[in-house]
């Protein structure tokens, strides 16, 4: 699957075109590098995202399919690591 749309089906990242804004603006990372919208993401990569405030590093567990509820999206990630810019 696709990184933004991956970010979008989790819920990550709410809308898929700013999933793919984000990735093409350098602040999605993949084992270290930057990433574009278009990766294929697999299980148990590692993704850091810089939102303004914070940087959080998700773990995937899973890739969902199409619509998948929204009371179910967590099952697909584990949160690693957050931390707050000063």
């Amino acid at each position: 699957m696709r990184l933004d749309r991956y970010l979008k089906e989790t819920r990550i990242i709410k809308r898929r075109t700013l999933a793919k804004q984000m990735c093409d603006e350098g602040f999605v990372f993949i084992r270290g590098r930057k990433v574009k919208a278009s990766y294929e993401v697999k299980a148990e990569e590692e993704i850091e995202i810089f939102f303004k405030q914070k940087k959080v590093t998700y773990k995937i567990i899973d890739i969902p399919v199409k619509g998948t509820p929204k009371s179910e999206s967590y099952k697909f990630y584990e949160v690693k690591d957050e931390s707050y810019y000063e």
